[in-house]
């Protein structure tokens, strides 16, 4: 094995260990806000895509096309959502003409949660400054392109 062969394989090297540590920090971060509003870092997107949704909903805002929205299968929203139906937060509702299709819908608690969120979310912001939040701003496009040519 050559020096370039051992140099790619170290860890501080890896790509995908960095996304990795990013995701799991950016998740730590999160957590004083989502525990002030009893959720779950997944519960959370699930509800930024139900409020997208308020303003522009899919034709059908099901459970696929959440799972298509978040990357995430239909065995992982399922008890999530079922949690944050218990919670008062969401409504499921089978479709009259396919039992199969579970549409989904805000609840009034659910839509008053995200008056809750701006401020909480303001707070977790205000850690960066300007010039950083830019920097973010071209991270989040970099990812987006790295996401769309692996085909996520």
């Amino acid at each position: 094995m050559t020096a370039l062969d051992t140099a790619q394989l170290q860890l501080d090297n890896q790509l995908c260990f960095k996304l990795y540590a990013a995701s799991r920090a950016v998740i730590r971060a999160y957590k004083p806000m989502l525990d002030a509003l009893g959720l779950t870092y997944p519960q959370y997107l699930a509800m930024l895509v139900l409020w997208e949704w308020q303003a522009q909903a899919p034709e059908q805002p099901t459970l696929k096309a959440l799972g298509q929205r978040l990357q995430l299968d239909s065995g992982t929203l399922t008890p999530l959502l079922k949690r944050l139906e218990q919670m008062g937060l969401v409504q499921r509702r089978r479709a009259a003409h396919d039992e199969r299709e579970m549409h989904l819908a805000l609840s009034e608690a659910g839509r008053a949660l995200q008056a809750k969120v701006a401020p909480l979310k303001a707070q977790l912001l205000c850690q960066f400054d300007g010039e950083e939040l830019a920097g973010l701003e071209g991270l989040r496009q970099r990812l987006d392109r790295l996401l769309a040519r692996l085909g996520a």
